[in-house]
């Protein structure tokens, strides 16, 4: 399509124009798909991060906390030391997950600490009773 929008006709009754055309000419009838469903996955809501999704389910990859991503690498070292050939490759297996394991069990979690601990009820309470008396706003 290269042809231009003539001045004067509006944007919407041009396109319209420009796919009629394009199904006379039977441009759309061999694409890729045609008749078709939509490959499962498919909403018509927008996510700006659609080609990252795709791209990882064809990949293969997921995107799991360290932890959780630890405990499926476990059970999966455990049904491969299982299904192993002998006894040394089971044993390297579960020796090798184990060393992550201790890892993860001594080290702080990733990410910054909460640094923050619970809220005395009693003491936020006598506070808040304060600051109505003294005529402020709760915070």
């Amino acid at each position: 399509m290269t042809e231009r929008k003539p001045p004067g006709v509006p944007f919407e009754s041009w396109v319209d124009k420009q796919i009629r055309d394009a199904q006379r000419r039977g441009e759309f009838d061999r694409l890729p798909g045609a008749g078709k469903p939509l490959p499962p996955g498919t909403d018509t809501s927008y996510d700006e991060l659609w080609w990252v999704r795709r791209k990882m389910a064809r990949e293969g990859l997921a995107v799991l906390p360290p932890a959780l991503a630890l405990r499926k690498e476990a059970e999966d070292a455990l049904a491969a030391a299982y299904a192993a050939p002998s006894e040394r490759i089971a044993r390297k297996i579960i020796t090798d997950v184990n060393v992550k394991i201790r890892d993860m069990m001594f080290k702080p979690p990733p990410g910054p600490p909460l640094g923050k601990k619970p809220y005395d009820v009693e003491e936020v309470v006598r506070e808040w009773r304060e600051r109505r008396e003294a005529g402020g706003s709760a915070l």
